[in-house]
C-alpha cells in the first residue's frame, strides 16, 4: 500500500477535470492535511464546495501538519517521509520534493513521476 499526501491544487484540479482519484487510488492510503481542508473551505467557490462534498463521501486520513504555510508544511512532511508520494500540481512543491509525485496529465490521467 502506497501512502499519498494531497495538496489543494491537486484536489481542486481533479474535481475540475472530473477525475475520481479515490476510485483510481483504491487500496492506497490517502492523506489530506487539515490545513489543506481549511484552505479548500476558505475558498468558498463552486469547485471547492464540490471538492468538500466528494471528500465527505470518501475515506482518508486527516493529519495536522502544524502551523505555517501549507506548501512548506507538505514539503517538510515529504522530507521526513521519503516513501510518501506527493499529489501536487504546485511548481514549488514539485521542485523541492525529492519524493515521487502524483500529477494530472492531459487533464484526465493520473501519473506518478
Amino acid at each position: 500500500m502506497k501512502q499519498i499526501i494531497f495538496d489543494t491544487s491537486f484536489i481542486l484540479s481533479a474535481v475540475r477535470n472530473k477525475i475520481d482519484f479515490f476510485e483510481e487510488l483504491l487500496g492506497e492510503k490517502i492523506i489530506i492535511p487539515k490545513q489543506v481542508l481549511n484552505e479548500i473551505k476558505r475558498l468558498g467557490n463552486f469547485d471547492s464546495k464540490l471538492a468538500l462534498k466528494i471528500l465527505e463521501k470518501n475515506s482518508f486520513e486527516e493529519i495536522d501538519l502544524g502551523k505555517g504555510h501549507v506548501d512548506k508544511l507538505i514539503i517538510k512532511f515529504a522530507e521526513k517521509n521519503p516513501k510518501t508520494i506527493v499529489a501536487t500540481l504546485d511548481r514549488e512543491i514539485k521542485t523541492k520534493v525529492k519524493n515521487q509525485k502524483l500529477v494530472i496529465r492531459g487533464k484526465k490521467k493520473l501519473e506518478i513521476i
